[in-house]
């Protein structure tokens, strides 16, 4: 099979592999699609831990081809999404649902190799079925929608409950589909790219932000004057989070979703203190990718505006090259194979 392998950090090629062999418990999946996400870059680039040589992607969609155990044969040929994390399921984290706190975990893309190959490996126990009525694209989509609704989750978000958004990328435009889905308040958006900015107004944002243009806390306090219930930080950068601590209203929450690259933050720890806030950490799915994929189904959720390029594997260095250097409204490439 054809895949685009990370040799070492800095290294990445397009090379034929031999098909994966699915052992008990695991399916083998004939990719359709597979999205590049920014923490693709951090695996490429040698800043996040991974098992090199490694074919990465861990947000796909695609047709079971083979199953290890025959009691799973239920699976062949079914179209599907599925987990990334590879875990025990016998230790209390997994029997809690909380996979990533497995000792045992491994994720798919990184630890294991990933989705940018014809094939992949995949748990049985993490598939979900796509109905036919999704794009295959689309239904790649539903690992960073699910990372949205498990952070909201984890802050308890209720109907009617007021949101802003820090950044605009393909976490906090998820956060604004899946505020939208559930049923939240008034949002607000805020990033620098006025072009993502519009995505978010036709996906029903509230009020946006562009923030190279006008100033933030400003605009914000106009919006919400008491601040608002739950503030995301999509960016992991330190001003954003810094001022993210300053948005929520006294009693409020805060999630920081977005990666920090390893830096040293500074922040007021009064902001938190005094107003009895509520800081989470919530950058992972949570097993919410079957929640994903359903409000797909049912029309509540379309992440097609996300789609901005489609290419074939032959040309991942373009699709790397537009992740990177993200054009005007640029905001997920996916290896299609349809």
């Amino acid at each position: 099979m054809k895949a685009v392998v990370v040799k070492k950090p800095g290294e990445v090629v397009l090379c034929e592999m031999q098909k994966p062999e699915p052992p008990a418990g695991f399916a083998r999946i004939k990719v359709k699609a597979a999205a590049i996400c920014a923490t693709d870059l951090e695996v490429i680039d040698g800043n996040i831990p991974a098992s090199y040589p490694l074919i990465p992607g861990h947000e796909w969609s695609g047709i079971v081809d083979a199953v290890g155990d025959p009691a799973d044969a239920y699976w062949l040929g079914k179209a599907v999404i599925g987990s990334s994390d590879v875990v025990c399921l016998k230790c209390a984290a997994c029997r809690s649902g909380n996979w990533r706190y497995c000792k045992e975990f491994e994720e798919i893309g990184f630890r294991r190799d990933g989705a940018y190959g014809e094939y992949l490996l995949a748990p049985v126990y993490g598939l979900c079925e796509k109905p036919e009525h999704i794009p295959f694209e689309n239904a790649a989509l539903c690992e960073p929608l699910g990372v949205a609704l498990g952070t909201l989750k984890k802050v308890d978000a209720s109907f009617g409950q007021s949101l802003i958004i820090y950044g605009a990328g393909s976490i906090g435009l998820c956060m604004l589909a899946a505020a939208k889905a559930m049923g939240l308040g008034k949002t607000l958006v805020i990033a620098t790219t006025p072009a993502r900015l519009e995505i978010a107004r036709q996906m029903g944002a509230d009020y946006t932000i562009a923030s190279r243009e006008r100033d933030v806390m400003t605009e914000v306090r106009q919006i919400f004057p008491e601040g608002a219930d739950i503030v995301v930080d999509a960016t992991g950068i330190e001003e954003c989070i810094q001022n993210s601590l300053k948005m929520a209203k006294k009693g409020g929450a805060v999630a920081l979703a977005g990666y920090g690259r390893g830096k040293q933050m500074n922040i007021r720890m009064d902001d938190i203190h005094i107003n009895n806030l509520r800081v989470i950490g919530a950058g992972n799915n949570w097993n919410q990718h079957a929640t994903a994929m359903r409000l797909m189904a049912e029309g509540k959720v379309d992440l097609t505006p996300f789609i901005s390029a489609r290419i074939s594997r032959e040309e991942f260095e373009k699709g790397l090259e537009m992740a990177r250097k993200r054009p005007a409204g640029f905001v997920k490439a996916i290896f299609t194979n349809e």
